[in-house]
């Protein structure tokens, strides 16, 4: 708001001295037009980036590989700051870090977090060495579970729908990185709140 209000007092300033300088004085003119044309240039390359939420849970660690859940309240991220890679959730309304109980585990490298709406749930791919696999993280129940059990393959990339049911991911099981979604089935608890889910079914 302060840079808008002082690039418009150096328009201003610009109309009036135009109308009021001789026209024996067009160099002045000139010149002047010119110094406004700097000093809006300057005031434009200094307005102020975005803030960020980085400074609140930044440490010497590397962080990265985030995601946020659907309504912005959590962000998932990786890093390595407890001595394990692994998963952390940050909650962006209470400034902290959120317990995950038995989501990473020892030997275990977890990475590529996808989140619900609310962040109940938790898709990732977990690999202990052997090969990966993709497994879902229920917040309320504090369990893990492998999702692609039967599988073969390598997999990557994975994606959850934002109630919870649908998860995309990307597997090498045909020699190729190709698509797959799974379905969890209509019993699954849905991650999205009630009144999002009528507003969301009744818009055309």
């Amino acid at each position: 708001m302060k840079g808008t209000a002082s690039l418009e007092v150096l328009l201003d300033i610009a109309v009036i001295v135009n109308r009021d300088l001789p026209e024996n004085k067009v160099w002045f003119k000139g010149g002047f037009c010119l110094v406004l044309f700097a000093a809006l240039l300057v005031g434009c390359s200094q307005a102020e980036p975005p803030a960020t939420v980085s400074a609140e849970f930044d440490s010497r660690y590397s962080d990265e590989q985030p995601a946020l859940s659907g309504d912005g309240h959590f962000l998932a991220l990786v890093s390595n700051r407890d001595g394990n890679r692994g998963i952390l959730l940050y909650d962006r309304k209470q400034r902290q870090m959120v317990s995950l109980p038995r989501l990473n585990r020892q030997h275990a490298i977890a990475e590529s977090p996808s989140l619900s709406y609310t962040g109940r749930y938790i898709v990732y791919v977990t690999s202990d060495g052997v090969r990966p696999e993709i497994e879902l993280y229920d917040r309320v129940l504090q369990q893990p579970q492998v999702l692609t059990a039967g599988y073969r393959g390598w997999f990557r990339n994975p994606s959850v729908s934002p109630d919870g049911r649908y998860i995309a991911f990307e597997t090498g099981e045909r020699g190729q990185w190709d698509i797959e979604v799974l379905d969890r089935g209509p019993n699954v608890e849905s991650d999205v709140p009630d009144e999002l889910r009528s507003r969301l079914s009744s818009s055309p």
